[in-house]
């Protein structure tokens, strides 16, 4: 049977009808599946969460979207919050990551060109990175597969492996750089988290050649590492620009640019915009995502259950060392490096009824969501035990 769909997924063959927290349910009716990719790491609160679900069902019974050429209250109060809460000053919101991080990428160049450095323009970039599909954000990250086919490699771009610092360290003092982008744990990548002493090596070069650092932390932010940003793990290597999404509309389309007043000094009238991006809809949704998500409990449990999961994985790295590699991350980002396919392991994770997500260096990703309970993370274990078990026997049999 044909499809419509554009031939751009490499689908598994199941679908969905229904979703409650940490749990799938599949239309043929069969049992549930215990979720670890959580819309790759977008449904914070799990599937259907009742406070979301009532400020969106609130919401769309008054006001779904008027243009960005009229206030909009929703924006200044989601604004407030994240502003509160962070390192910044100002925020612009967009509908997806990739629009976060394009934002993000003009902001540092429009910086530059403001003070009468029209010159900096190069962006630095790290090996592993993802950074979204848009043009700008490809070209960021990288990625000769997902570059491939789509003509020549934008300029302005460099990338450097992390643990080349001298060659790093000399791009930086480039005086044609304008910033330097990097994720706080690289999830597309494999799972790698930086080190607090990369990232403190990193903020202070910046900071010595007036070179602006960017967080892509479109997976790592709302929690997911059981902050409510991953860079405040790190108090000395706070960025001057940060690029949000996924759970901070937990399941809703939505991203922000979010950076300081000095960052984005250079981001006046006309220079900027979108269509959809901050509208009523998305902003009730990511308020109440924020409130919940932002709660000293929701990220006290969150940190507790990934503990928790971490030492269970540790065991299971010592008990089938001969199909895991390393156990890596930080938080609710885990990251499982295999000796067997990675693909194969996901379809015999599925077998388990367990959704993990695929991730580069032939890991698995498991992004469950913050409310997952300890039960449920010990089910993780259980069927990933099986999983284990059963790439053992058939890698022996062959």
């Amino acid at each position: 049977m044909t499809s419509s769909l554009m031939n751009v997924y490499a689908r598994a063959p199941i679908a969905f009808d229904r979703g409650e927290g940490a749990w799938l349910y599949p239309v043929d009716g069969g049992e549930p599946y215990l979720d670890c990719v959580a819309g790759v790491a977008t449904n914070a609160l799990g599937h259907c969460h009742p406070v979301l679900v009532a400020a969106l069902e609130a919401q769309a019974a008054k006001l779904w979207h008027i243009s960005n050429m009229f206030e909009m209250p929703g924006q200044s109060a989601l604004a407030e919050r994240l502003t509160t809460a962070s390192f910044a000053d100002t925020v612009f919101f967009t509908n997806s990551g990739t629009e976060a991080v394009e934002c993000a990428i003009k902001v540092a160049r429009r910086y530059h060109a403001a003070r009468g450095e029209p010159q900096r323009q190069t962006v630095i970039g790290f090996s592993g990175a993802f950074h979204g599909r848009t043009y700008g954000a490809m070209n960021a990250a990288g990625n000769p597969a997902h570059l491939d086919g789509f003509g020549d490699r934008l300029p302005g771009f460099v990338h450097f492996a992390v643990d080349n610092w001298p060659a790093l360290a000399l791009a930086i003092a480039d005086p044609a750089t304008a910033a330097v982008v990097v994720e706080p744990v690289q999830g597309e990548g494999g799972a790698r988290a930086m080190t607090e002493t990369f990232l403190d090596k990193l903020r202070a070069a910046c900071t010595a050649h007036g070179v602006l650092l960017i967080y892509d932390e479109v997976q790592t932010g709302m929690g997911r590492t059981g902050k409510l940003f991953a860079h405040q793990w790190y108090p000395n290597a706070t960025p001057d620009i940060m690029a949000l999404a996924k759970a901070l509309g937990s399941g809703f389309p939505v991203g922000a640019c979010l950076a300081t007043a000095e960052a984005a000094s250079g981001m006046v009238p006309g220079v900027h915009g979108t269509t959809a991006g901050g509208n009523p809809l998305a902003m009730a949704v990511a308020i109440a995502a924020f409130d919940e998500i932002a709660k000293p409990e929701t990220l006290t449990h969150a940190r507790e259950v990934a503990q928790h999961l971490r030492a269970g994985l540790d065991r299971l790295a010592a008990t089938h060392p001969g199909v895991i590699a390393e156990i890596r991350g930080k938080g609710l980002l885990v990251g499982v490096r295999l000796v067997p396919n990675n693909r194969a392991f996901m379809a015999a994770a599925r077998e388990q009824r367990l959704l993990v997500a695929g991730g580069g260096d032939n890991c698995v990703r498991l992004l469950p969501p913050l409310t997952l309970t300890v039960a449920e993370a010990d089910q993780i274990l259980d069927r990933l035990d099986t999983a284990c078990h059963a790439m053992t026997n058939v890698q022996v049999a062959a």
